[in-house]
C-alpha cells in the first residue's frame, strides 16, 4: 500500500508541477495582454487547487503513515538540517501544506476580484510563490539535503 501511495505522490507531484506552471504563464500572459477572465482560465484555476489539494491529502496519508517520520517521532535523536528523517518530518511537509494554503488562498482571492487584470495578477502572485515553495521542498536528485528519484514506480 504504502508502494502505491508513494507513486501516486511521486506522479501528481508533475502534475501539480505542470497545471501550475501553465496556470502562471496563462495569467502572466493574460494580464499583459489585458485579456478577459473566461471559464477556461476559471477552470485552469480551479483544477489547480483541486490537484494541490488531492496531492496533500496523499501526502498527509504518506506522512503519517511514512517508517522514516514514525522512526523521528519515537527516536531520541537530534534532528539535523542534513539527514533525511528531518528533511521529511519538517522542512518538506512545512513548505508543502504552506505551498497549498498560498495556491489555495491566491484561487479564492482570484476567484473573488471583480476586474479580470486583478483576478490574473493574484493567481499570478500567490501561484509564483507556491511555486518557488514547492521546488524548494522536492526531493529532487540533485538536490543536497535529501534525493529521490524523478519517478517512483512500484
Amino acid at each position: 500500500m504504502l508502494q502505491i501511495l508513494l507513486t501516486l505522490h511521486s506522479f501528481f507531484r508533475w502534475l501539480v508541477l505542470l497545471i501550475l506552471l501553465y496556470a502562471i504563464y496563462r495569467s502572466a500572459k493574460a494580464y499583459l495582454a489585458g485579456r478577459s477572465f473566461n471559464k477556461i482560465d476559471n477552470a485552469i484555476r480551479h483544477w489547480t487547487a483541486t490537484i494541490s489539494h488531492i496531492q496533500l491529502t496523499i501526502g498527509m496519508v504518506l506522512y503519517f503513515n511514512s517508517p522514516i517520520v514514525n522512526y523521528t517521532f519515537t527516536s531520541e535523536e537530534n534532528g539535523s538540517l542534513i539527514s533525511e528523517a528531518y528533511f521529511f518530518k519538517i522542512v518538506h511537509i512545512t513548505f508543502m501544506i504552506s505551498a497549498v494554503v498560498l495556491i489555495t488562498v491566491g484561487s479564492s482571492l482570484a476567484k473573488r476580484n471583480e476586474l479580470s487584470t486583478d483576478k490574473f495578477k493574484t493567481m499570478f502572485l500567490w501561484f509564483t510563490v507556491a511555486l518557488i515553495f514547492i521546488f524548494l521542498a522536492i526531493p529532487w536528485p540533485f538536490s543536497p539535503l535529501i534525493s529521490r528519484p524523478y519517478i517512483r514506480s512500484f
